[in-house]
C-alpha cells in the first residue's frame, strides 16, 4: 500500500475528528492519511466550535469550481470520498463521481438531504411512505391539514438534530410554525428555503445504523429510542437502548430499512435511518447518507465492540474484510443505554443538587457533563441542548432499565439550581 494514497473526508466536524473510534483516526490507522475537504468558505454556525483541522494530511476549501477542487484533490491520489457530516453529502457524492470513486453518484444525492423530496422518492420506488406537502402559502398549508384531518408534522426540509420540529393538532398551529420556520433558520443556514408538512405517526421512533458497499448492506447498530412530551414538544428523544440484532420488530426494521437505502440509491458508505414502526408498518422519519450524529457510535462501540465507524474504514478500504463479514449479524457485549436529562429552566446554571445520587446508579458508566456550573443553560427542546448525558452499561438488561428509570425520576425541576430560571418552553 502506497503511503501516497490518501481518504477524503468532505465537511468533517466533530464526528468525525481525531481520538480512537473517529473517521479521520480509524482512516490512519489502517494507514491511509486523510484530507480534508470544505464545501464551502462558510462553515455552519452549529460546527463553528468543532472546527478542528487537525490531523488531516491537506485542508481544501471548494470555492465554486469544481474542476480546480477536482485537481487538488488528484494530487493526493484519493481511494475514497467520504462524507463527514449531513452538509457534505451531496459534495460528497459530486466528488466521488468526478474523481471515479466508488459513489453513490448525484442522480439522488438532493433526495438524500431534501426531507420532502426523499420521502416523494421513496414512495415512487414502491416504499412506504408520509403523506406530505411542499407548503407553499398559509391558505394551502390549511386545506391540506383539513383533509388530513389530524396531527401533522411541520419542519424544514434541510433540518437536522431535532429542532424546528413543530407537531400540530390544528391548521392555525400549522400556520404559526410555517410562519415562524419561514421567518427563521436551521442549525445549517440563516434561512430555512422550504418547508415541508407531513401526516404524523403514532409508533415508537427507532434508528437503525448501516454501512454499504456495491450495494450489499450491513446493519452496524439499531437503537430504540424513548420519548417524553417536555417544555412544549410533543415527542421529545431523552434516551436511546440498543438493541440485539434478532427480533421481530427488529427484522420487519431491517427489510424496510434496506429497500429505504436501495430507492434512495445508497450503495456506498454510512447510513442513518430514523424509522417509525406504527400499526400499520414501518414509515420513515428521515434518513442521513452519513455517519450518525452525536456520539452514538462511541456509544455502540461500549455495546459491541465496534461501531459504523470501523464498518465504514472496511467498506472504503478493506472491502475484503467488509464482504467477509457483512451478512453475519451483530453481537451485544454489554446491554447499554445512553439517556439525556431535560433541562426545564432557561438561565445561568449554579450546580445539579442530585447529581451524586445520579453518579451512583449501578450501571452508570459515563457522565457527559455538556453544560457546567457558571454556563448557560437552556429550556431543552431538541438534540443540541441536551444539559447532561449518562451512558448507562451492565451485564443485566433490566439493571439498565431500572437505572433509565430512575434518571427519569431524578430529572425535574429540582435537579436543577438556577440562577433567576425562567419558565418551560410552550407551544412546539
Amino acid at each position: 500500500m502506497s503511503v501516497n494514497r490518501h481518504v477524503v473526508i468532505v465537511d468533517s466536524y466533530a464526528p468525525t475528528n481525531m481520538g480512537r473510534g473517529r473517521l479521520l483516526q480509524e482512516f490512519r490507522d489502517a494507514g491511509y492519511p486523510c484530507v480534508r475537504v470544505q464545501s464551502s468558505p462558510e462553515v455552519p454556525t452549529l460546527f463553528r466550535s468543532s472546527l478542528i483541522p487537525d490531523g488531516y494530511a491537506a485542508s481544501i476549501v471548494h470555492d465554486g469550481d469544481l474542476e480546480a477542487t477536482v485537481r487538488a484533490i488528484t494530487d493526493y491520489q484519493p481511494v475514497a470520498v467520504v462524507p463527514g457530516s449531513e452538509v457534505g453529502v451531496e459534495f460528497a457524492d459530486m466528488l466521488s463521481e468526478a474523481l471515479d470513486l466508488p459513489t453513490n453518484g448525484t442522480t439522488l444525492s438532493s433526495a438524500r438531504r431534501d426531507k420532502f423530496r426523499m420521502i416523494e422518492t421513496i414512495k415512487a420506488a414502491g416504499v412506504r411512505g408520509a403523506e406530505q406537502l411542499l407548503v407553499e402559502s398559509e391558505i394551502q398549508l390549511t386545506t391540506w391539514h383539513r383533509e388530513i384531518g389530524d396531527r401533522i408534522v411541520v419542519k424544514p426540509i434541510r433540518g437536522a438534530a431535532g429542532a424546528g420540529v413543530f407537531f400540530c393538532d390544528y391548521p392555525e398551529e400549522a400556520v404559526r410554525a410555517y410562519r415562524e420556520l419561514l421567518g427563521s433558520g436551521n442549525v445549517f443556514t440563516a434561512h430555512n428555503e422550504a418547508i415541508v408538512a407531513q401526516e404524523y405517526h403514532l409508533g415508537t421512533e427507532y434508528m437503525v445504523n448501516t454501512v454499504s458497499r456495491d450495494g450489499h448492506h450491513h446493519v452496524c447498530d439499531i437503537w430504540k429510542t424513548s420519548r417524553i412530551t417536555a417544555n412544549g414538544v410533543l415527542d421529545l428523544c431523552d434516551g436511546v437502548v440498543l438493541l440485539a440484532r434478532e427480533g421481530d420488530v427488529q427484522e420487519e426494521l431491517v427489510r424496510y430499512a434496506y429497500q429505504v437505502l436501495d430507492a434512495l440509491g445508497i450503495r456506498h458508505g454510512p447510513a442513518h435511518l430514523e424509522i417509525k414502526l406504527t400499526p400499520k408498518g414501518p414509515r420513515l422519519v428521515e434518513v442521513g447518507a452519513r455517519i450518525v450524529g452525536g456520539d452514538l457510535s462511541h456509544c455502540a462501540r461500549i455495546g459491541l465492540g465496534e461501531s459504523q465507524v470501523e464498518w465504514t474504514v472496511d467498506a472504503y478500504v478493506r472491502p475484503k474484510r467488509f464482504f467477509e463479514r457483512y451478512a453475519d449479524n451483530y453481537r451485544l457485549q454489554s446491554n447499554f443505554a445512553s439517556v439525556a436529562l431535560i433541562s426545564p429552566y432557561e438561565g445561568t446554571l449554579v450546580g445539579y443538587p442530585h447529581l451524586d445520587t445520579l453518579k451512583s446508579l449501578e450501571s452508570v458508566h459515563e457522565v457527559r457533563m455538556l453544560v457546567k456550573p457558571g454556563e448557560h443553560i437552556s429550556r431543552t427542546v431538541d438534540d443540541v441542548t441536551y444539559p447532561i448525558i449518562v451512558n448507562l452499561r451492565h451485564d443485566v438488561e433490566e439493571v439498565v432499565l431500572r437505572d433509565f428509570g430512575t434518571i427519569r425520576y431524578l430529572d425535574g425541576t429540582d435537579f436543577y439550581r438556577v440562577a433567576e430560571p425562567g419558565p418551560a418552553a410552550s407551544g412546539r
